[in-house]
């Protein structure tokens, strides 16, 4: 419904003549929930598409509108190799600084040949053996422990130990820094392949050995690490330990250790040995690493610290330089589930990016589980720390969320609550430390995969239970000179302002109409920035009576709107120019120019406030507003762009609704009339509805009603009663009864079979619209005033008019019991308190008239 149906019956309901029927603008001393219930049946809010978001040609960190340059802003291409990875980078660090040794250590691979090369341990044939070298191995270690008590207790006086990394637990580190580089050296260039590697089983030391070693004159000792290769460290006469053995109160972790130990070089060295074998063949690395993964995971590898890790770490850097993206992901999985960091975190992390940034990698990725690491990643790394680590990381999470398949897993497994965790944790660190430019680039990416998640109705309602406007709000704020922040949060809550639920939450957070205010101001030609703010406006206004009266009170809201206006009809004024001077037309007609899209969106805005009746009361009285709707009319013509014009028509209308004194529409009704005639002559059915409503108000000033005459407008109102539309119909009678108030225009409706075509409206609506059923009979009954006989009055129409009124008032026959009881009372509340009363007067004057 769009005019004002509240109109009043009677304006005396004694024994004298009754007055005719006028469409009045405000009714008379109602209270504000009846005023506000009445507005919105008289006056309409509009709807419009959500702005457009073109999808990017390419996967990248930053789009192709991003306001950072390419200079300050991270790169999304970039060089991977085994060499970005760092061994040495999580080396377990000695708690005592050492004296380099005058001996340089000679690296062999085992006592009988000193020049082959280092290569993995190659598991025993037999189980049984190796548990028995274990048990000696652990025997070893207890007895040696009284004896490594005072040599410990040396170490440790007046430094405190480091705690083992947990990427290299060693029982022992290495012997002395000239040793470690030495080792070091070696390794580097041993080449994963070599065809001189191979895996070897070293035996367990001899008690001579041991006790060598205890005295620090051990000459040759056989040292190997658990899951390191076997290497021969050859001293003079000194042997120096910058840890001891372990003492008496750790036998329980070596004891539990073994059991680890075991599952290493029976589980996962075979494994090991397989991928050093097939060379470069992709498939079967692929099936090593994914039965690499599942050992690890069965013996809970990942979870614990273990002797081995960084030789498989090592193992497995290297097959980095292999171009495979499937490779690479079994690769990936496996080094984040190891929980590796500093730079290998950073270039693993780069890894994933990498590979979800191919878009043809989408349908492997959802047959793996790289999403759960990624998101583990998120939510246990440190935010300063890793910040860079992050920002990939969360890049490979938002490719994968352009995905509808991965877009789904992510809202089961979560991530809704893990990003906003993240969220909340950037919107800690405030704007004067160092973090704070680096963090923005991560919480781009976030607020992008966040525009995605907002498509599901799952994920949408864990964004309000979580609390995501707060901090949507917090970011807005904090982040106002970051244009792609903003964009990104804009995008999310244009999205999410379509919804009721989230709309009310949105109209609750009263810092939100600030923030707008304060980005339309800053940002004011960032088009796809404001075009997508005040759509959120228009969702806001339109569903929400508060956010009505909230955002008006705000100081500067309607000059920020009228500023915006300006603005872009200047805009919009300019770009036709240039095309007339250039003989174009306009690229594609059917789709509104930047500049006409906020402007349709910032009517719309007007629009919808007006609705509020003490808002709308103001707007009527403020000249540049209505100056500037009547500026649209004026210079675009339906065919340019017709949601533009028509929301300028439903403005003005809303506007026409209030009778101020000072109403810029009542100065400016006759030009607007004139307007408004274009938009009938047109051919879009939805302008000529438009403008016979804003016809419906002015039709109550007389110099309009004059102009419908003049122009012949009423014949054209009695055509669109055959519209077989309740909107269309409703409309045009509301002009025809404000016309059949001048005593002189009633014959009017007898042209063009005027009356004929409201009885026919009646019976094809009455039922099914209790109010258009009223504004008919209110018609009838002001152009019946003067009736002498129901037959000269009606024509050979009265004896349809007087059944079909009987029938209508019979509330019995009327009554659709098939309806749910709620529909049915709403039905019989309209029925009698606005049909049945006109309709009854009617029909006794019809009576009363027909014999004569």
């Amino acid at each position: 419904t769009h005019l004002c149906r509240g109109m009043e019956a009677f304006k005396n309901t004694s024994a004298e003549k009754p007055e005719p029927f006028y469409r009045l603008s405000m009714p008379k001393q109602k209270t504000s929930s009846e005023i506000i219930n009445e507005a919105r049946n008289v006056l309409r809010t509009l709807r419009t598409r959500r702005p457009f978001t073109p999808t990017e040609d390419q996967r990248k960190l930053f789009g192709s509108g991003s306001s950072r340059s390419p200079e300050n802003r991270p790169p999304s291409v970039f060089s991977l190799h085994a060499s970005s990875f760092d061994l040495a980078e999580s080396r377990p660090v000695s708690g005592i600084r050492l004296s380099p040794l005058d001996h340089k250590p000679k690296l062999i691979t085992s006592a009988k040949d000193e020049d082959s090369s280092i290569s993995l341990l190659k598991p025993p044939v037999d189980p049984e053996e190796f548990r028995r070298v274990s048990n000696t191995r652990a025997d070893l270690f207890r007895r040696t422990s009284q004896e490594n008590f005072l040599l410990g207790k040396m170490f440790r006086s007046g430094q405190n130990e480091e705690k083992v990394n947990s990427e290299e637990p060693v029982i022992m580190n290495n012997l002395c820094r000239s040793n470690e580089n030495c080792l070091a050296e070696q390794r580097a260039h041993t080449p994963f392949n070599s065809g001189k590697s191979q895996l070897i089983y070293n035996e367990h030391i001899s008690k001579s050995e041991r006790e060598d070693i205890l005295k620090g004159t051990a000459g040759n000792f056989l040292f190997q690490l658990r899951g390191e290769r076997s290497v021969m460290l050859e001293y003079g006469n000194c042997l120096t330990f910058a840890q001891p053995f372990p003492s008496l109160e750790e036998d329980t972790r070596v004891n539990e250790s073994e059991e680890e130990e075991n599952f290493w070089h029976i589980k996962i060295l075979p494994i090991l040995h397989e991928m050093e074998n097939v060379e470069e063949n992709i498939e079967n690395l692929c099936l090593a690493c994914t039965k690499l993964h599942q050992a690890l995971n069965e013996g809970n590898m990942f979870e614990k610290k273990f002797k081995g890790k960084r030789a498989l770490l090592k193992a497995l850097y290297k097959l980095v330089d292999i171009d495979s993206d499937l490779l690479s992901l079994k690769l990936a999985k496996i080094i984040l589930s190891m929980k590796v960091n500093g730079k290998n975190l950073l270039s693993v992390c780069k890894l994933a990016f990498k590979i979800c940034r191919n878009e043809k990698n989408d349908y492997i990725i959802q047959n793996d589980r790289l999403l759960d690491c990624l998101l583990e990643v998120l939510k246990t790394e440190d935010l300063q720390r890793n910040n860079e680590a992050l920002l990939y990381c969360m890049g490979a999470v938002k490719f994968m969320s352009g995905n509808a398949v991965l877009l789904n897993e992510m809202v089961n497994k979560q991530a809704v609550e893990t990003l906003l965790y993240l969220m909340k944790q950037i919107n800690n660190i405030k704007e004067n430390d160092t973090h704070f430019s680096n963090l923005g680039h991560l919480l781009v990416q976030l607020t992008a995969t966040f525009r995605n998640l907002a498509d599901l109705p799952q994920a949408r309602c864990q964004l309000v239970s979580n609390g995501a406007i707060p901090e949507l709000c917090v970011a807005l704020e904090q982040r106002v000179n970051d244009v792609d922040v903003c964009t990104y949060i804009a995008r999310i809550l244009s999205k999410l302002s379509s919804y009721n639920d989230f709309c009310a939450a949105l109209a609750d957070c009263s810092r939100c109409y600030v923030l707008f205010l304060a980005l339309l101001n800053k940002h004011q030609k960032k088009q796809d920035l404001v075009v997508r703010i005040v759509f959120i406006l228009g969702n806001l206004t339109a569903k929400n009576n508060q956010a009505c009266e909230q955002f008006f009170k705000e100081k500067g809201s309607v000059n920020t709107l009228i500023s915006l206006f300006q603005t872009y009809h200047k805009l919009d004024v300019n770009a036709e120019k240039k095309n007339c001077e250039k003989g174009e037309e306009k690229k594609n007609p059917k789709h509104p120019s930047e500049a006409e899209d906020v402007l349709m969106k910032l009517i719309r805005v007007l629009a919808n406030l007006s609705v509020h009746p003490s808002v709308g009361t103001a707007l009527a009285a403020a000249h540049p507003v209505a100056e500037l709707l009547v500026t649209v009319l004026e210079y675009k013509s339906i065919d340019d762009c017709e949601e533009l014009v028509i929301n300028a028509a439903a403005a003005i209308n809303n506007l026409s609704y209030y009778k101020v004194r000072t109403s810029a529409i009542e100065d400016k009704k006759l030009h607007i009339a004139e307007m408004l005639l274009k938009l009938l002559m047109s051919n879009s059915m939805d302008g000529v509805v438009e403008a016979v409503r804003v016809f419906g108000n002015l039709s109550q000033y007389h110099e309009i009603c004059d102009f419908i005459i003049q122009k012949k407008i009423y014949k054209f109102m009695i055509a669109l009663l055959d519209a077989k539309n309740q909107d269309v119909c409703y409309s045009a009678c509301g002009v025809l009864l404000n016309l059949t108030v001048d005593k002189n225009r009633r014959a009017l409706l007898k042209e063009e079979g005027g009356i004929g075509k409201l009885i026919d409206c009646l019976q094809d609506f009455g039922p099914a619209d209790w109010q258009l059923a009223c504004l008919i009979c209110k018609t009838l009954w002001n152009y019946s005033e003067n009736i002498t006989s129901t037959a000269s009055c009606f024509g050979e129409d009265a004896d349809t008019l007087l059944v079909l009124l009987t029938s209508l008032l019979d509330e019995e026959l009327l009554l659709d019991y098939s309806l749910n009881k709620d529909l049915r009372d709403d039905h019989k509340t309209y029925w009698e308190s606005q049909f049945k009363p006109v309709a009854e007067k009617l029909l006794d004057r019809i009576q009363s008239h027909r014999s004569s």
